[in-house]
């Protein structure tokens, strides 16, 4: 049977989250759970999708094939009694044999968090991206509006990609204020490598007024990831939620 799992991680303590020899690795540790539970069977976990160095989740998706008769309920409990402290599993539920963590998602939500007091706080920097400098809010407001739509995002991507397709498109992109921190939000069809985090380098330079809002448009046309902004840290970046039918 298939069974599908809501996962949340730290980022900052691995070496992202696929799998990679003698690196630790969310896909690793979740895979060596498992195979503790199977008594010694490998079983592969397939993720919406994988996320950088220092990028964490809040809900991350994977699915995994298991002949254990395990009630749903106690998979949580078995998993996390066996995972790190910065990976918690949220919940299981059977899923159709046909379903797909990455290809059955209709959407996924990535947020980025920055924070602009004057001094660096030690206790954020794994979690927040720090810029201390002034930001105009609503020009960046202004600039998002250009995302939104289905686009060729070349010019958001990073070069290191083997993606061909880079058309997605983005249903919603959102930036509020609590306190010192600004939260960017943007919900898609799906994102490029490396795409969030060099959208919201373009974007704090639209804030920054080296940028008007209006150039994102001409920024998408060039298809040229030099006409972008700088990728900032990955320490801000979390995969919010993954959408699928139901």
């Amino acid at each position: 049977m298939r069974i599908k799992c809501t996962v949340s991680y730290d980022g900052s303590g691995f070496s992202g989250y696929q799998r990679q020899p003698g690196l630790r690795t969310v896909q690793g540790e979740i895979e060596e759970a498992l195979m503790k539970i199977h008594k010694g069977e490998r079983i592969k976990i397939t993720a919406s999708g994988r996320t950088d160095v220092g990028v964490h989740a809040v809900g991350q998706v994977f699915h995994f094939d298991t002949s254990l008769k395990i009630p749903m309920e106690k998979w949580p409990i078995a998993l996390n009694t066996l995972l790190p402290q910065d990976i918690s599993i949220q919940n299981a539920e059977l899923a159709d044999q046909d379903f797909h963590a990455r290809f059955s998602a209709k959407k996924k939500e990535y947020r980025y968090r920055l924070y602009r007091s004057f001094q660096r706080d030690v206790f954020r920097r794994h979690y927040a991206y720090h810029f201390p400098n002034p930001l105009n809010i609503e020009t960046i407001r202004t600039a998002s509006r250009f995302i939104i739509g289905t686009h060729d995002f070349t010019s958001f991507c990073s070069s290191k990609t083997e993606t061909e397709n880079k058309v997605r498109t983005i249903y919603e992109a959102d930036i509020w204020e609590e306190g010192d921190e600004i939260t960017f939000r943007f919900v898609g069809s799906g994102f490029l490598y490396n795409m969030v985090r060099i959208l919201v380098g373009t974007l704090i330079e639209v804030g920054e007024g080296k940028r008007k809002p209006e150039e994102i448009k001409q920024i998408i046309a060039a298809k040229d990831r030099s006409r972008a902004g700088k990728t900032v840290s990955g320490c801000g970046l979390y995969l919010w939620k993954v959408y699928y039918d139901n």
